[in-house]
């Protein structure tokens, strides 16, 4: 059964000049020890999906439809109270920058501390063992001593090692990775990849990653979401998706990562720019960018649906769709 369930999820933010829909009926399923990546452009959607998991939305956007199950009970009706419990508790949270995670006024052992104590039943020294088996398995060396010392006095990768301490503080089932490595260098970025693999794996945790990065996904995911204009536009199998895309979407992006192995003076690029909210074209959000677009493309648009081990939003697939039905 899976761990995490969104179903035909909608976010929207209204205004003074009508009601935006930046979330637009999306839907899938993380397995428990599964990793699941959410790549796509900046706007696309990606941070709104998981602030609407762990109860974060800034107001007014609010959830309009959908529900959100986790561990086979909703989560999305929850009240502000219900959901503080849940998170930290059942779904763990890693955000981008680490300073906005971590209290400057408290040395980590004592946020790790109060962090363990808030979700689980020990008593002040079990949680300072276990905060400082934490920072050991997070990698971070001398761990007792460290537990002494302030954010400010930790470099920006161990200060992301610290987050994801935190993190794990309470047990969590779900960790939900927004962006973990973007602030920081690519050496320490394939450290935190390698160390959130592993922490996971051994606590048996779901994990959905956030990321801009292919890269990142291809070392990292079992699965993917390639997200566009606040839909999904293909799904599927890290490997299928990243080697054979589906999508012409996805086509583009991979055609725009580098190859060291081929030579050419200009990287690939997909003309256009996403759409804003307020101007999301008829038909298939893709449309106007798209090199194999079709009339139908821009008048109706598609669905999910079955091609080969993934599902594309993508007209071109309605045939093999019609095989399967």
């Amino acid at each position: 059964m899976a761990l995490l369930q969104v179903n035909n999820l909608i976010v929207e933010f209204p205004g003074r000049h009508g009601t935006l829909r930046a979330l637009d009926d999306i839907s899938f399923e993380i397995a428990p020890g599964e990793i699941l990546g959410i790549v796509g452009e900046s706007g696309a959607g990606k941070s709104l999906t998981s602030a609407a998991i762990i109860g974060l939305l800034e107001p007014p956007g609010r959830i309009a439809g959908g529900q959100v199950v986790l561990e086979g009970k909703r989560i999305d009706n929850l009240n502000h109270e219900q959901m503080r419990h849940i998170r930290g508790r059942r779904i763990g949270a890693i955000f981008q920058d680490p300073l906005t995670s971590l209290n400057p006024l408290y040395t980590v052992g004592r946020q790790l501390i109060e962090t363990i104590q808030t979700h689980l039943p020990m008593g002040a020294e079990e949680a300072r063992q276990r905060a400082i088996s934490l920072l050991q398995e997070t990698g971070i060396a001398a761990a007792e001593q460290r537990m002494g010392h302030y954010p400010h006095q930790f470099s920006g990768g161990m200060r992301q090692r610290v987050v994801i301490a935190l993190a794990l503080a309470g047990e969590p089932k779900l960790i939900v990775a927004d962006e973990p490595t973007t602030a920081l260098d690519v050496s320490i970025q394939a450290q935190i990849i390698t160390l959130l693999k592993n922490v996971c794996k051994k606590h048996n945790a779901a994990v959905m990653l956030i990321t801009h990065d292919m890269g990142v996904i291809a070392e990292t995911c079992d699965r993917v979401a390639v997200m566009y204009a606040g839909r999904i536009a293909e799904i599927g199998p890290v490997h299928d998706v990243i080697n054979r895309p589906s999508h012409p979407y996805t086509e583009g992006l991979m055609a725009a990562i580098p190859d060291i192995e081929v030579d050419r003076e200009r990287l690939n690029q997909i003309d256009g720019a996403m759409p804003r909210l307020d101007a999301i074209p008829t038909g298939c959000a893709f449309n106007p960018r798209c090199v194999q677009a079709f009339d139908r493309c821009r008048q109706v648009r598609p669905e999910l649906m079955p091609v080969s081990s993934t599902r594309a939003a993508c007209w071109l697939h309605e045939a093999s769709r019609e095989a399967v039905v």
